[in-house]
């Protein structure tokens, strides 16, 4: 089984994706998922999980009526609103469909940088285990002392780290988010998507080994069980081609026992939102 444990679609409009500024003109027009499958059908990848690009209920909603229709979809990954006294309500809405997986909420353009840790936000975290939900963790790596507080508090609760938390792969920093990636790693309870690389790089200027220092360190703290490649499709062609982004984790892998590769390129991120064979 080979997954891309992360993309996303839109029906573009300014007004719902105000985020897409002139500096992503490139990705200004609809990507729905007859686009993406050309790519997967290109690399035999069997399908993938599609993200939440925005912060509604309808956009859940519309992504699972993308699902219903579209077999190469083989979670979804929504939105709820997690402060909501409402949110057990809401959960139960979508949980009710087999292809609903997990949650996320936009945590990096929150201008707190402890909003995971606001108790109505807490209370809502709480609710996801008992629906056998995931949640994925958008984050910046100032974020990271903060998400670490954070999982401690919800051993039981399965996390994903989207985009390695968008190190600052452009200008070669590495410290201090390595240091925390280690310690976030420590919980058993996270995962880590190997996803969003050439974006947070030179955009189409970078080579496969500006990765490599980064890679090291997902890979030596999740290792191969706790690892899972993810496209950010249509984002990651701000900087590259689908073909490249497979490419990068691939070459990368290419060293590792076939074993490791199979669960990192998609047999992990099945187990982790409960996809079928």
């Amino acid at each position: 089984m080979t997954i891309d444990s992360h993309q996303h679609f839109w029906s573009y409009n300014s007004v719902e994706y105000p985020w897409i500024t002139d500096r992503l003109s490139r990705i200004r027009r609809d990507y729905l998922p007859p686009d993406l499958e050309i790519e997967l059908s290109k690399l035999r990848l069997g399908g993938s999980i599609a993200v939440q690009a925005r912060q509604s209920l309808e956009e859940s909603r519309w992504l699972l009526t993308l699902a219903d229709r579209h077999s190469s979809i083989r979670g979804v990954v929504g939105w709820v609103d997690l402060r909501s006294e409402q949110v057990a309500d809401q959960l139960a809405e979508f949980a009710k469909h087999p292809k609903f997986v997990g949650v996320r909420h936009v945590v990096q353009d929150e201008p707190d940088d402890q909003f995971m840790l606001r108790p109505n936000f807490l209370r809502g975290l709480g609710t996801l285990k008992g629906f056998n939900l995931t949640y994925d963790l958008l984050l910046y790596p100032k974020h990271l002392p903060a998400a670490i507080k954070l999982v401690e508090q919800l051993p039981q609760q399965p996390f994903v780290l989207d985009h390695i938390a968008k190190p600052l792969i452009h200008a070669g920093a590495i410290s201090p988010w390595n240091d925390h990636i280690k310690d976030l790693a420590q919980f058993p309870n996270v995962y880590c998507k190997v996803s969003g690389l050439v974006t947070e790089a030179r955009w189409s200027e970078w080579k496969p080994e500006d990765f490599r220092p980064y890679l090291d360190v997902v890979y030596e703290a999740f290792g191969e069980d706790r690892l899972m490649f993810g496209s950010d499709w249509p984002v990651c062609l701000l900087s590259g081609n689908y073909e490249q982004v497979v490419g990068i984790v691939h070459d990368y892998l290419s060293v590792f026992p076939e074993s490791a590769q199979r669960k990192i390129m998609g047999e992990n991120a099945a187990q982790v939102y409960g996809i079928g064979g």
